[in-house]
């Protein structure tokens, strides 16, 4: 039986949030959470840094854009991620590769319904195109892909006779299906670290070898050892949440990757094969972004969110900006317009401690310095917060 306590203790070490496990290594800080979100920009950044010795942006974007030891992807419930080549092969064969059937199936009923006889040959004839265009200019925004790729400036009519009717250019299908086929990744981005508009760029010739092609069972037992090494004890619902998979398919990894059942809050959950020893810890406070790794790591949240800081969340389930203490969230933060970082706790916490959260909230604004960033997915305290 592992407890909450415990719990807590290994989130710390895994996760590197104690001052003596960050490290200045960022695809590895990557493989200790197995993957960061990137639904949001700045929480790649915000992510890897709190888990750094000497904190730095300019590292994080040398990584992703020059190194190219990140790679951002579509993932895992059809969002972005950012992870190391490694894992994101095991992410497109584990899991969005599973996407492109149904994509495909939509995108095709769309051009059908704009004036296209052959969809399939049209899509499959746009893909060629595309890819054609970036292997002879190299990474391209939507924008100057759809100046020179003219069937991507296509119009696909939504929702036809609604209210809500519109007109959609066809690059916006085009490329979101390149790329769950594991042909386009998301490059650099157009403008400062915190914009989410990207250039696409062909996956073979931001990759040396592209995604590969592993066999997804095999892909996915892995991804799912790996995740229990930085998130177990975590229960068979935790797993299948956070993949995004059917139940048969979690249980099917959890018995290829040869995971091992404990009790669990009261529960039965999951360890990796090789996990079983206990872990220790010291105290610990960490101010962590929107969509951060370990706060929306598991889909039971009880043991590490209080009833009360419920509202560090939104009512989809996204965490907003975090403040955590010895392995719990009790309090949330927010960037006003003036650039402060405001904070809110949901329960008492000691003096001491606070001014220990204090001092980490210092390091990211200096860390963010002049940049003013929106939270893309705040918790319901935001709005209180910067009221």
């Amino acid at each position: 039986m592992i407890d909450a306590e415990e719990r807590r203790a290994r989130l710390a070490v895994r996760h590197r949030l104690l001052p003596s496990t960050r490290i200045d290594d960022i695809p590895q800080v990557a493989d200790d959470l197995v993957a960061f979100h990137s639904s949001d920009p700045v929480t790649v950044y915000l992510s890897a840094t709190a888990r750094m010795r000497s904190p730095s942006l300019p590292a994080v974007a040398k990584a992703l854009y020059e190194d190219r030891s990140l790679i951002r992807h579509h993932g895992m419930r059809r969002t972005l991620w950012v992870s190391t080549p490694e894992v994101v092969r095991l992410i497109h064969a584990a899991a969005t590769r599973d996407l492109i059937p149904g994509e495909r199936r939509r995108t095709a009923a769309l051009l059908a319904s704009s004036g296209i006889d052959d969809p399939e040959r049209w899509l499959d004839d746009a893909a060629e195109q595309v890819l054609a265009d970036l292997h002879e200019h190299g990474p391209s925004t939507a924008r100057e892909l759809g100046q020179r790729v003219e069937a991507l400036r296509h119009p696909l009519q939504l929702s036809p006779g609604k209210k809500w009717a519109a007109t959609q250019s066809a690059h916006v299908r085009v490329l979101l299906a390149l790329c769950l086929q594991g042909k386009l990744v998301r490059g650099k981005p157009v403008g400062s670290w915190i914009n989410g508009a990207y250039r696409y760029a062909a996956a073979d010739f931001w990759l040396p070898g592209g995604l590969g092609d592993h066999d997804p069972r095999s892909a996915a037992a892995e991804l799912a050892s790996r995740w229990l090494r930085r998130f177990g004890p975590a229960t068979t619902s935790d797993l299948q949440w956070w993949m995004g998979w059917t139940v048969a398919r979690t249980k099917q990894a959890l018995s290829d990757c040869n995971a091992v059942e404990i009790g669990v809050d009261g529960g039965v959950g999951w360890l990796a094969h090789d996990d079983l020893g206990p872990a220790s810890s010291e105290p610990w406070v960490a101010v962590l972004p929107s969509l951060d790794p370990t706060t929306m790591g598991w889909k039971s949240r009880s043991w590490y969110l209080p009833e009360a800081a419920a509202e560090a969340f939104d009512r989809n389930g996204n965490a907003g900006p975090t403040i955590w203490v010895d392995g719990r969230v009790v309090g949330a933060w927010a960037q006003d317009p003036q650039g402060e970082i405001r904070t809110h706790y949901f329960e008492r916490v000691a003096a001491s401690r606070r001014r220990q959260v204090q001092a980490r909230v210092a390091a990211v604004k200096s860390l963010v310095g002049e940049t003013r960033f929106t939270v893309r997915f705040p918790g319901a305290i935001q709005a209180t917060l910067l009221g």
